[in-house]
């Protein structure tokens, strides 16, 4: 495979960059709703319309400036939940969290399954499958990231949210008073060089789990 060059990097990451980071957000609309809270759903927010999840900065400018520092970093539109529809309000709301990064984890494992398939008629049909490996490699790349660092236990990350979830109430209180500074944890910690060095191993780890994890590595990672 050659090197990409930067317009053929753009192209290959920018329909799974957009899926990835708007279906993370729809899968936490949708598991509200099954908890109880139809609010994303009355809002138009359970769909896989990307212009209903589009961040302009956190969606595409963010992206597109970090996806060259090692480690991909972006958002989109959170999707609004009310805790106080909820059935078990704390106990779901780790649910919530957890069904973004199961979306990425789901949709890592899609894409490995298309390189595969790109794979079984590169020889047949080279002109189709080229572009589908690529865009393969670079859905499962992303969507491992996004998954490694959204499960961050940091406020306002999944992780952060899960842990809060988990910890007794007097714990879960003090520590939600740290999410106003959360992003500027994580922004420090990106530019830092911090934040890869603590996800990579795990994104690595992961990646060997799924499907032409080998040719991932060949294609983004040699």
């Amino acid at each position: 495979m050659e090197t990409l060059t930067l317009i053929q990097k753009v192209a290959v990451f920018a329909l799974p960059v957009l899926l990835a980071i708007t279906v993370h957000e729809a899968a936490h609309g949708w598991m509200a709703s099954r908890l109880g809270d139809k609010t994303a759903l009355m809002l138009g927010r359970v769909t896989l319309n990307p212009l209903k999840h589009v961040d302009p900065m956190g969606t595409i400018v963010v992206p597109l400036l970090t996806m060259f520092t090692g480690f991909i970093f972006g958002w989109a539109k959170p999707v609004p939940v009310n805790w106080n529809n909820l059935q078990h309000p704390r106990r779901d709301m780790g649910l919530v969290a957890l069904a973004g990064p199961g979306a990425n984890l789901i949709m890592a494992v899609f894409w490995g399954l298309v390189i595969k398939f790109a794979v079984l008629i590169l020889h047949s049909a080279e002109w189709v499958a080229i572009p589908l490996i690529y865009m393969g490699g670079a859905g499962v790349l992303i969507n491992i990231i996004l998954m490694v660092l959204n499960l961050t236990p940091i406020l306002p990350l999944d992780g952060g949210r899960v842990l809060s979830a988990l910890l007794p109430p007097r714990m879960a209180l003090a520590f939600s008073r740290l999410e106003p500074y959360g992003l500027i944890i994580i922004v420090l910690l990106l530019v830092s060089g911090m934040l890869g060095r603590i996800l990579w191993p795990v994104a690595l780890f992961v990646l060997d789990l799924l499907p032409a994890s080998n040719i991932v590595k060949q294609l983004f990672l040699s």
